[in-house]
């Protein structure tokens, strides 16, 4: 497989949710029938593992197994990224080589939780996981999980460090810290919107896609806004906005990923079940989310 490069972020990328049977166990043919439904819509990428992916919910057994089920059923098409992300460093280094390194183009990892450190702290955290991993790195800045912000100055500071590092996820709803980040990036760094909702905005700004969680149920909508947003047609990529607005806002109104399992469901792609502490969305978020289906099914039609 040939190094991923930052070039492999345009596009869609899927957070990819892991389906539960009604006992709890992982359901591996929804899986792969989710791998091929996103595929078939258009998406650019994979990332299997990640937040959406309830890993933190998952043995290491059961994140080896569903990391290899999602790149057997992807079958070379696109990359496959693997989140890869903790608060202790050492325990994140220890867990590279137990992953497929045959089958992943890269790890999405996330910045430290809990701890809080410096942004020292972050560097260097980075910066060891960057020396111990054999593939390229997609930084993640999620404060709402995290704690705290990743600053512009930290992600420039390791994109010129270390050409490990070909991007980042930002998720911080910080339209200023992206600018500054996509405007002093090195070329061979992305950045990409960790927001659905945020996305055109931030395509506006240079930036070169999405790692989406609406995705999974609309890969077609989704990747036609995106590469609209791309090619300047702004027109079309207000048009459908529009028309994904409402699926974004009940997506999120309760918890991701109970929205979007919620949305799966209905469409019959997976069951809707979780792992606690995360539950079901209520009745009325449900509604609200099957409405904001049947716009975006019709505007499909």
């Amino acid at each position: 497989m040939e190094q991923c490069t930052s070039n492999d972020l345009r596009g869609v990328g899927v957070a990819l949710v892991t389906p539960f049977t009604a006992d709890g166990l992982v359901d591996y043919s929804a899986l792969d029938q989710l791998v091929n439904h996103c595929i078939a819509g258009g998406c650019s990428y994979l990332v299997a593992l990640g937040t959406t992916g309830e890993t933190a919910t998952l043995s290491m057994d059961e994140q080896q197994v569903v990391l290899n089920k999602v790149i057997s059923a992807v079958k070379g098409r696109i990359p496959v990224f693997a989140g890869l992300g903790g608060n202790n460093t050492q325990e994140v280094i220890q867990r590279i080589p137990l992953l497929n390194q045959e089958g992943v183009a890269g790890f999405l990892s996330s910045s430290p939780h809990y701890n809080k450190p410096t942004q020292e702290g972050i560097f260097r955290h980075y910066m060891a996981i960057a020396e111990a991993s054999p593939k390229p790195i997609i930084l993640y800045n999620v404060p709402s999980r995290t704690g705290q912000s990743m600053d512009s100055s930290t992600v420039l500071r390791l994109a010129e460090a270390s050409k490990k590092f070909i991007g980042i996820k930002e998720a911080s709803g910080d339209l200023s810290q992206a600018m500054r980040i996509i405007s002093h990036a090195p070329d061979n760094f992305a950045l990409v919107s960790g927001d659905d909702f945020l996305t055109l905005p931030l395509i506006a700004l240079g930036a070169t896609g999405v790692i989406s969680v609406a995705a999974n149920a609309f890969p077609k909508s989704f990747t036609h806004l995106v590469r609209a947003a791309l090619n300047y047609d702004l027109n079309e990529a207000q048009k459908l906005q529009v028309v994904l607005n409402p699926f974004f806002e009940a997506l999120f109104e309760e918890n991701n990923p109970g929205g979007i399992k919620c949305a799966l469901e209905s469409m019959d792609l997976i069951q809707g079940h979780l792992r606690l502490p995360l539950i079901p969305v209520s009745e009325k978020n449900q509604i609200e989310i099957q409405n904001a289906l049947r716009i975006i099914a019709e505007w499909e039609l």
